[in-house]
């Protein structure tokens, strides 16, 4: 055996033993994470009004009212937070990178604009308040901005991804497999050398585990798992993040054959979890399905009592007996206006009682209960209280009911800091192109180049030593009452003599805003301008006088 086949055997050893691993991890992954998937599924049942779905059915008649109570709380709740669509502002560490902090901002807002990020963060926001937690994955993808390539910052659904069981913090975990069915033609045709060797997977068929996610409508496709894994190097203190495909019982690519270093300098998984009440010993969350769902229930099945009250009541039912002399079928005959028998005291109506007043009573107080607990209070949809209608008072009681879904707005913004930091590395570290960008600094709108070479900068000793920013976020839209108090603000400093007009204007938040900064900025021009040209006709008039003078 020559040296290029003995490598090509040890390569085949180490990728049976690297396929091995996977799989192995999986299914330890897998096996945990069964119980999960079926409670994000109940909380997406819940949410779509499919109530009863686990309740067997013992009358076809019986009614099985659904009151949306969950949906409509988790629809207000998402209102609020899509009013609140984050956005960074990037701030350099040396003020010498105020230029380059604008110009990776504007880069920034220009891959989010060309991926979608308002959909993906509308998406984001589905899974924190139905499934209790959201992913997201920072990524590079080379067909952004014309083919000119970004960084980007996507959903990732809950049900397609498994972190590792045993870890609290999803970047301690030991491996994060992403998880999606694809055909075998599809495989095929982007591995065609690992083509003549695929074959059925092991989770193909069910076993002990049943799940929705493997075993379900198939139709031939294969298991396609996305592994990703972390080294840590004890001597340098780096770890660094690998990626292998696998299908089939192949590895269909290995990021180390290209990048053995790691697939991504910054040492961390693309993934970010973010969990809205957390539970303990996982990183994972619980939303408002699962903290709502028994009085959902309950309040279904009290308006299962009433309906079946008012059906009772509306078909009372008749006894006569056979002193009566009546004939049952003729008394159920309602056309007939005689009626032939012998005596009434044999023909008796059972009426259906009432059911009692706090029943209905304590229906709405559920209702009430859930939206109070969840913030999603008559405040927060419109609704005032007697003797409030002054507009400002309005607002700041809206404000002050909206509690809970300002500390959900609090989560998914300082994940969405720690994305774009992340984001930016991938910048750093991906991008070969120059683009082109507009940046607007004081209203006034100017085109920058970009170039990743423009995040590196010199040190002492000619190292070269990556540029650092502070990320703070920012709403898209801020709420009416937190616009308001900010534009009040403004306005005040402005009175006492604290600001000048541009300066009270770039604090305020209104329509408009931006052609407003660059009229301020002209008409300042035009009365410098102005000024200058009055100092120059007013020189010579003074140095004439004090010639006189001498």
């Amino acid at each position: 055996m020559n040296t290029s086949q003995r490598k090509g055997t040890d390569q085949g050893q180490a990728k049976r033993a690297l396929c091995e691993k996977a799989y192995g991890l999986f299914r330890e992954f897998r096996g945990a994470y069964v119980s999960e998937w079926q409670r994000l599924e109940n909380c997406e049942r819940m949410y779509r009004g499919d109530h009863w779905h686990d309740v067997p059915m013992l009358d076809r008649n019986e009614p099985r009212p659904v009151t949306p109570i969950i949906q409509s709380t988790v629809e207000n709740i998402k209102a609020e937070l899509l009013d609140r669509v984050p956005e960074a502002v990037i701030l350099p560490e040396s003020p010498k990178d105020g230029e380059i902090a604008h110009v990776i901002e504007a880069i920034i807002r220009q891959n989010h604009d060309a991926d979608g990020y308002v959909k993906e963060y509308r998406k984001l926001v589905h899974d924190l308040l139905v499934g209790g937690y959201c992913v997201q994955e920072i990524g590079y993808d080379n067909t952004l901005n014309a083919g000119l390539g970004g960084a980007f910052i996507r959903h990732v659904d809950a049900r397609s991804i498994l972190f590792d069981p045993l870890a609290t913090d999803a970047q301690e975990s030991r491996a994060i497999f992403k998880i999606s069915l694809k055909t075998r033609e599809y495989i095929e045709s982007r591995f065609p050398k690992a083509a003549p060797f695929l074959t059925a997977d092991a989770f193909g068929t069910p076993d002990a585990v049943e799940d929705g996610i493997l075993h379900g409508d198939r139709n031939g496709a294969m298991l396609f798992l996305e592994y990703w894994w972390r080294e840590f190097d004890a001597e340098t203190e780096r770890s660094s993040v690998h990626m292998a495909q696998i299908a089939g019982n192949q590895v269909l690519s290995d990021s180390r054959d290209m990048k053995p270093d790691g697939l991504v300098d910054h040492g961390m998984y693309p993934f970010l979890i973010t969990p809205m009440f957390v539970r303990k010993g996982s990183c994972l969350g619980l939303g408002l399905v699962d903290m709502f769902e028994t009085q959902q229930r309950y309040a279904d099945k009290l308006d299962q009592i009433v309906l079946k009250n008012a059906l009772m009541a509306s078909h009372n039912k008749l006894l006569v007996t056979e002193a009566s002399g009546f004939d049952t079928e003729d008394l159920r005959d309602w056309s007939r206006e005689v009626h032939r028998g012998e005596s009434l005291n044999g023909v008796t109506w059972f009426s259906t009682p009432p059911l009692p007043a706090y029943i209905i009573g304590y229906i709405d107080s559920i209702r009430e209960s859930i939206k109070q607990e969840s913030g999603a209070n008559d405040f927060s949809r419109g609704s005032t209280a007697g003797g409030i209608t002054a507009a400002t008072a309005i607002a700041a009681m809206q404000e002050m009911s909206n509690k809970r879904s300002r500390m959900m707005a609090r989560l998914l913004h300082e994940s969405f800091r720690d994305a774009v930091r992340m984001e930016i590395e991938v910048e750093r570290e991906f991008n070969f192109f120059t683009r082109r960008v507009n940046v607007t600094i004081n209203g006034e709108t100017k085109e920058r180049t970009f170039e990743s070479a423009m995040l590196v900068k010199k040190a002492p000793g000619n190292v070269m030593l990556p540029i650092e920013f502070y990320i703070s976020v920012k709403a898209q839209q801020e709420t009416k009452y937190s616009a308001m108090s900010q534009n009040e603000l403004a306005l005040r400093m402005l009175q006492s003599g604290m600001m000048t007009p541009p300066q009270a204007v770039e604090l305020m938040v209104f329509e408009g805003k931006d052609q407003l900064l660059k009229q301020l900025k002209e008409q300042s021009e035009k009365a410098e301008a102005l000024a200058k040209q009055q100092q120059q006709q007013t020189l010579p008039q003074i140095a004439g006088r004090s010639g006189r003078m001498a």
